[in-house]
This record gives C-alpha cells, structure tokens and sequence, in this order.
C-alpha cells in the first residue's frame, strides 16, 4: 500500500511543478531567420463609466532576440488621449521580492490608431516591443509581479496587477501576477 502511495504523490508532485507548454500565435523557421510569437495574454482590464481599456502581452524570440510585445487598446465614447512610445519610452515591472525590472523600448515611434466601431465608440490600438535588460530574466522567472508603470513619450501610467481577474470581455480568468514565471521558458 505504501509504494502506491508513494508513487501517486510522486506522480503528482510532477504534474503540479511541471512547466506549462507554449502556446504560439506565430513559430517560424525559414532562410532568414526564428520568429516565435506568444499567444497575447490579457494582463489588466478596466471598465468605469463607458471607458474600457485592455493591455496584452506576448513574448516574442526573433533569431535568439527574446522581447515583450505590449498592446494597449482603449474604448470610449469620449475624447482618447494618444500616448505615444518612442525610443525614450520604457516598461517598468516591480516585482514583489521589491526589485524593479526596466524593459527599453525599440527605437521606433508608435501612436497607435484610432479606429471608430459601427456603436459610435473610438477605439485606440498602440502597441510597443521593448527589449529585456541582460539578466532579468532570473528575476522574473522566480517572483511575482506586483506593479508596471508604462513611461510614454509625454505621460506615464501606472497598473497595480491583480493575482488573478475574471475578464470583463472574454470571461476567462487571467493571472497577471505570474505572467513571467509561466511564459518566460518560452523565448529561452
């Protein structure tokens, strides 16, 4: 009775500590190169007052180059503010051991566009790539994240993450949290 025991706390113990397989939106290997794409995953939500605004993240490995695609989409009835990355913008991540992880932004300007939908709301679409710094990605594989601060070209914006949230929009519950410490093995 004992080995039985003993073999299905085991086999368990490996099931709970087991790394979650990569989803990719985008695997691609030819003649010029390695792209692999993360499937976007929802990392704060908002919803007051007929505002919305969604931020996603993806990881991206483009021939050994590991980067974090961020997508920003606001909805409103009322005026959008265009915040705009350029080469100066960067992604803050505090971590809950109290470090701060800083991601630099590729040296390309983005505004984002503004697109308005058939129910008379403007919807803004940004998106940024930044860069890892080297050796962050221990950090981020071994603690939490508890806070991101976005530093645009005229304005910065901060986001406590939540452990874990049951969207608005889709309905499926998404861990911000540890966001890294699942997704990161996926560009190594």
């Amino acid at each position: 009775m004992k080995p039985l025991i003993t073999a299905i706390l085991l086999f368990l113990s490996f099931n709970l500590f087991a790394q979650k397989t990569c989803e990719y939106s985008v695997n691609v290997t030819d003649s010029l190169g390695t792209y692999k794409l993360t499937k976007e995953y929802m990392i704060s939500e908002k919803n007051f007052a007929g505002n919305s605004s969604y931020i996603f993240y993806s990881l991206a490995l483009t021939d050994g180059l590991p980067t974090l695609n961020l997508q920003l989409i606001q909805k409103s009835k009322d005026f959008l503010k265009a915040n705009c990355f350029d080469k100066n913008s960067k992604l803050f991540l505090q971590l809950n051991n109290g470090k701060i992880i800083t991601l630099l932004h590729i040296d390309q300007e983005n505004c984002g566009t503004l697109i308005r939908d058939d129910k008379g709301y403007d919807n803004r679409v940004i998106s940024g790539q930044f860069m890892f710094m080297k050796d962050s990605f221990e950090e981020l594989k071994n603690s939490p994240l508890s806070m991101m601060r976005i530093k645009y070209l005229t304005d910065t914006e901060d986001y406590v993450l939540r452990k874990e949230f049951k969207s608005e929009l889709n309905n499926e519950v998404y861990q911000p949290e540890t966001y890294f410490i699942n997704n990161i093995h996926c560009i190594e």
